[in-house]
């Protein structure tokens, strides 16, 4: 799984008819804190996410291909799965209680 921001849709004016129904997204990959890290991808969206949207993506064939079309089959590397609502971390002083 990964950690991402969604940046914007990308608009293309042909595809492969298995996705004439997903968006395609582009995605920045991010820290749990929130921070840019890794690398921008492409992804199509099975969740309805939008511009700003932090969410998690799988980059698996088989599950991305079924998460994004719902067929499985179809030739995709990333699929968004899932918008995320928030994320707690511990601070450090919990962390050091529970070692």
């Amino acid at each position: 799984m990964i950690l991402a921001r969604v940046l914007g849709n990308i608009v293309a004016t042909q595809k492969n008819l298995r996705y004439a129904n997903a968006r395609i997204m582009l995605c920045q990959q991010i820290t749990p804190e929130g921070e840019d890290a890794g690398t921008t991808l492409i992804a199509l969206d099975s969740v309805d996410a939008g511009e700003g949207d932090v969410v998690l993506i799988v980059q698996e064939g088989w599950g991305a291909s079924t998460a994004a079309t719902k067929e499985a089959g179809a030739a995709i590397d990333s699929a968004i799965v899932g918008v995320v609502d928030r994320i707690d971390l511990h601070n450090d002083e919990v962390k050091e209680k529970t070692r």
